[in-house]
């Protein structure tokens, strides 16, 4: 039966905000503060146009930094300027936020047994490796998404995943799952490379560490192994991937090795301060010598690698507690801490920040760091007392307080129940999302 006229203008006359044309949205945004502008540009491409090429925006800006100039010279350089000042607004809050005193933390029951990975992309979580399932979260709401099952070839020892698809390392074989379709995994059979334990993924590449000390690097569109690389003569533990096409791969034997894709070859080693590094130093450095070289000698190996592609700085966190920073420009250090008297899992920062780097590792103290100088800037650990349940219809949710520690606090005074072992943490704006090798996610919320 036909609809009525009535109904049918309704049902055409529907409009939503994409209808919306960009001077229109621009005058919805000109009432925002400049936090939630910035959250604006990342919803889709249309918002990042209108805030960005925006004639109201700009109008905007150019009231903000006036400072005795007149209207037109700060209208002049509007154009270059508004995207620049924008980020650095945005990463000096972020900074700031990281060393606040007021932090909540939300945790809640994500899967059936431990997870010791997550990922942080668009507003997403991915957790997983240790269940047999992968999960994708709201960072809003915390609902699940979406679920992936694990095949039973093999366990699942790394992933991440983009806007189509999540990809995965299992055992000696990779596996595609298209977001809402179907599933791949390559090669067809098991045992035609050695057991890979650390990947990481650029589209339409997956680069993975093996046990056997080599990196291959496998094509998502062909499914085959397009290269293979000798690293080093131990397994890998965690790898790093630039943008100018260079692979990082830490070793279980302490050391950093550089290898460029083009060239098929080692181009470089990253080792921490020499002796000769020191002796240029202030004579009270000296007595770090002996602690700062326990890592040099190889007698702990790497355990995190993170690479910040805008200053290109590396960083590597140690299992005897090192945080080390390189700058991959010139090879050589720039500085080393010990942070922790244990592991160090997870090494984490804001894509765009180049001042503040997450650490948690197996002390369970959330850790942030100048990535310049690599001074703790705040350390953080759950108070577990705060905590007080918060319930939807998909699932409940515990909300607590971090405690920021003072300087020079001792460890074996906070109870291990306040500080469960962060083995994985991804980093969001004022968020940082971590998994504690149990069933829980965390969120970790800061307040300016």
């Amino acid at each position: 039966m036909e609809r009525p006229l009535m109904e049918k203008r309704r049902s055409s006359s529907r409009t939503s905000i994409r209808s919306l044309n960009p001077d229109i949205l621009a005058t919805i945004f000109s009432n925002l503060d400049q936090f939630d502008l910035i959250r604006c540009t990342s919803v889709c491409k249309s918002w990042h146009y209108a805030v960005h090429r925006s004639d109201v925006l700009k109008m905007k800006f150019c009231e903000q930094q006036l400072d005795g100039r007149s209207l037109s010279e700060a209208s002049s350089s509007s154009q270059v300027s508004v995207k620049n000042y924008m980020q650095e607004w945005a990463m000096k809050e972020q900074r700031l936020s990281l060393q606040s005193s007021s932090v909540d933390v939300d945790q809640w029951v994500g899967h059936s047994s431990r997870v010791r990975q997550c990922r942080l992309k668009m507003g997403l979580i991915l957790t997983g490796v240790g269940d047999k399932v992968v999960r994708i979260w709201s960072l809003q709401s915390y609902k699940c998404l979406e679920e992936y099952s694990i095949p039973n070839v093999a366990s699942l020892a790394d992933f991440d995943f983009d806007e189509n698809k999540i990809v995965g390392l299992l055992g000696t074989r990779i596996c595609i799952w298209r977001r809402q379709g179907k599933r791949d995994i390559f090669p067809s059979h098991e045992g035609t490379f050695s057991r890979g334990l650390c990947m990481r993924y650029i589209d339409p590449e997956a680069v993975v560490g093996c046990e056997d000390g080599s990196t291959r690097i496998f094509d998502m569109y062909s499914k085959r192994c397009s290269q293979i690389i000798r690293m080093h003569t131990g397994p890998l533990t965690c790898l790093a991937v630039t943008d100018d096409q260079l692979i990082l791969c830490g070793c279980s034997l302490g050391s950093i090795k550089v290898a460029s894709v083009s060239s098929d070859r080692i181009v470089d080693s990253l080792t921490p301060f020499r002796f000769t590094d020191y002796l240029c130093l202030s004579s009270h450095l000296i007595g770090c010598l002996s602690m700062v070289l326990i890592w040099g000698r190889g007698r702990s190996g790497v355990s995190s690698l993170c690479f910040n592609s805008n200053s290109s700085l590396v960083f590597a966190g140690s299992t005897a507690g090192f945080v080390n920073c390189w700058d991959l420009r010139t090879m050589k250090p720039l500085w080393d801490n010990r942070i922790s008297p244990n592991v160090i899992y997870s090494l984490q920062h804001l894509p765009s920040d180049t001042s503040s780097l997450a650490a948690g590792g197996i002390d369970g103290v959330l850790r942030v760091l100048d990535q310049n100088t690599g001074k703790i800037l705040s350390s953080y650990v759950v108070d577990e007392s705060t905590a007080r349940a918060s319930s939807n219809k998909s699932h409940s949710t515990k909300k607590k307080k971090a405690v920021k520690l003072a300087e020079g606090t001792s460890l074996d005074s906070i109870p291990k129940t306040m500080r469960p072992p962060i083995t994985c943490l991804a980093v969001g704006m004022k968020k940082v999302v971590t998994t504690h090798n149990s069933n829980v996610i965390r969120v970790w919320k800061f307040n300016k």
